[in-house]
């Protein structure tokens, strides 16, 4: 070990004389550590925002054999009947549509959730708070909108009028709850009901439950119910499957991209060692001829090779957090076919999974040029 250390220093005191071959083999790594957290990240913040304003105690109630919101729907019977539920604290039938508005950094048109809600609908939302404006009015066309639509789509301005088809809705406030909720507009449900002529219909049945130990019992009510055909789901589990399709498809092109540009890394991190190799093969052969022990060779270009590693990680890393931690964009939800604002996560586990990588990369990209160094007998060395 003494003699591995010994060698190793001496490897680090030259790289300044190999400083281009070194940084090459440091930004590939930074870039595939860079890539894929950013990437990464994209896939948590979106789960992050469906799952963050759940509650254990709140459930939602949707048609039997329904995959959303938005392929959902009950009579005004029906929704009454789930309503009655003993074990229901606050109930909100909801009303889910959807409704155009131009993006603002591509001035396109998007699909924007537009939830018709109950009496109840803001208490269920753990989180809900005004944060301009006022509350719309019963039985007036006025909606308020969500920060995160507020932020990525046009004329959501307090005081703005917009006109969806042939009725004209006043924004009147604007309403944060931490979640998915934010990418939303919300109004009354019977005043939504009316403009897209839906009857006593809803899409959707919100609840608070007394007690997160009621969900069984609550479910069981309903589902026996021969009156009902309805699918009944704890709030976190139902966003859980909400997130999963857009989050598994980014985590599969994150990791392709990142295997690819963790190819060219390798590569390069292979050029670096071998070019470290070949410069100092005579020290390496003279070290060897007095007595260093080839295993002392190889753990000396190991360490360097993945310190180059290391500090290419955490240099991309860092710049993904820099650049993309709490970056707020909005994309289509695979589910509503609607859109969802939601902001990178950098965590802190992805940092570490991309410092991991890292390190795998200086690992396989220094182990070949070890062994060569190790390999080569001392008189060839000599005459290098």
């Amino acid at each position: 070990m003494r003699q591995a250390l010994e060698i190793t220093w001496q490897n680090l005191k030259s790289i300044p004389a190999r400083i281009g071959a070194s940084l090459v083999a440091v930004v590939g790594v930074a870039g595939v550590v860079a890539v894929l957290v950013a990437v990464l990240s994209m896939a948590r913040g979106f789960e992050a925002t469906l799952q963050s304003n759940t509650a254990p105690d709140n459930v939602i109630v949707l048609r039997s054999g329904s995959s959303s919101e938005l392929d959902s729907g009950f009579d005004g019977e029906q929704a009454r009947l789930i309503a009655q539920a003993g074990q229901l604290e606050l109930v909100s039938p909801e009303l889910f549509v959807i409704t155009d508005l131009r993006k603002k950094s591509t001035d396109t048109d998007a699909n924007v959730p537009f939830r018709g809600v109950g009496e109840d609908g803001p208490a269920i939302r753990k989180r809900f708070e005004l944060v301009e404006g006022r509350m719309f009015e019963p039985g007036r066309k006025e909606l308020i909108a969500g920060v995160g639509a507020a932020d990525q789509f046009r004329g959501l301005e307090v005081g703005n009028t917009l006109e969806f088809g042939t009725e004209r809705w006043d924004v009147v406030g604007l309403f944060e709850t931490g979640g998915a909720a934010d990418s939303e507009l919300w109004t009354a449900a019977p005043v939504l009901q009316g403009a897209y002529r839906r009857g006593n219909s809803f899409s959707v049945v919100y609840g608070k439950l007394s007690s997160a130990e009621d969900f069984q019992a609550f479910q069981d009510e309903l589902t026996t119910n021969p009156q009902l055909s309805v699918r009944v789901e704890r709030e976190a589990d139902y966003f859980a499957e909400q997130s999963q399709a857009l989050s598994s498809f980014i985590e599969v092109v994150g990791y392709g991209i990142a295997i690819l540009m963790a190819l060219g890394a390798l590569f390069g991190a292979l050029n670096t060692m071998y070019t470290a190799v070949s410069d100092r093969a005579r020290e390496i052969a003279t070290l060897r001829a007095i007595g260093f022990q080839p295993g002392a060779v190889v753990v000396s270009v190991m360490a360097e090779a993945m310190l180059l590693a290391l500090i290419g990680g955490v240099l991309g890393a860092v710049a993904a957090w820099v650049l993309f931690n709490g970056f707020t964009v909005s994309t289509l939800s695979f589910a509503s076919f609607s859109q969802v604002v939601f902001a990178f996560a950098v965590t802190p586990g992805l940092m570490v999974q991309g410092l991991v990588i890292a390190m795998l990369i200086g690992l396989v990209g220094g182990l070949a040029p070890a062994l060569r160094a190790a390999r080569t007998p001392i008189v060839a060395g000599l005459r290098d």
